[in-house]
């Protein structure tokens, strides 16, 4: 039997660049790395994937999934190609991590900012999840393991200290993206409504803040590199379980209030 701690097939969105492509990495650079590991983004022949490809020429368990995740036929397209290649078996882990964050304040958000955001951020990880569940769900029901891992089934919404509520005194002058932090506030409820929707599928649902880090998204005045922030987040993977169901938890594994 599978350790709780493996995981046997994993689903990372937004995987050319920054915190997506650095889990592929570490994915694939684990002991006891994963059979298969799909990595989506948006246009996989495109310049900017060159770095995907050549992972991919290099690692036979790596699948490249194209996917835009506000695009339902798409997502539907990338859950059958994943469904092809698992064979039968279902989907341990997935992490919606493609989001984007644009400037935005109180005084320059216009009504296109804030859906464009809400968009991808929101509407984006819930059409993924409906559309990988039965696969997900595959998992949960053919493991044999007790309780509630990665290394089973698991939903890892990646979320941000910035859409805490109660935390926002702290961070409001070192965020002013009024769009972002409204978007991933509603992913904390996306991913509250799925750990209890989901819970008798017992299909751990975790929304993950990665800390700030210097990324193309969360620029360069971060204090986190992408390699420290992903590879605290792989260690938090490996040790979720049923007591961070439904909760928001930072890449040190600390809970955050919602």
């Amino acid at each position: 039997m599978a350790s709780a701690g493996h995981i046997g097939s994993v689903l990372v969105t937004g995987c050319n660049r920054g915190i997506g492509l650095e889990l592929v990495k570490q994915l694939l650079g684990k002991p006891n790395p994963p059979q298969v590991v799909f990595a989506t983004c948006r246009d996989p022949e495109g310049a900017r994937a060159q770095e995907l490809k050549a992972l991919a020429s290099k690692h036979p368990s790596l699948a490249i999934l194209q996917l835009e995740t506000t695009d339902e036929e798409s997502v539907q397209a990338a859950a059958k190609k994943a469904e092809a290649r698992l064979g039968g078996s279902g989907l341990n882990l997935l992490i919606n991590n493609a989001g984007i964050m644009l400037p935005c304040t109180l005084e320059s958000a216009t009504a296109k900012d804030m859906l464009d955001v809400y968009n991808t951020n929101l509407v984006g990880p819930m059409l993924v999840t409906k559309e990988f569940l039965p696969l997900l769900k595959k998992a949960a029901h053919a493991s044999q393991q007790k309780g509630m891992s990665c290394g089973k089934a698991a939903i890892i919404n990646m979320s941000t200290i910035g859409g805490s509520i109660e935390k926002i005194p702290e961070t409001y002058f070192l965020m002013p993206v009024i769009s972002y932090r409204c978007s991933k506030a509603a992913l904390n409820m996306l991913t509250k409504c799925q750990s209890m929707g989901y819970k008798e599928d017992r299909i751990l649902c975790t929304a993950l803040h990665p800390g700030w880090v210097k990324t193309e998204l969360g620029t360069d005045q971060g204090n986190l590199t992408v390699k420290e922030s992903v590879s605290g987040i792989m260690n938090v993977l490996c040790n979720l379980s049923e007591k961070e169901h439904g909760i928001l938890v930072t890449w040190e594994g600390k809970t955050l209030p919602w």
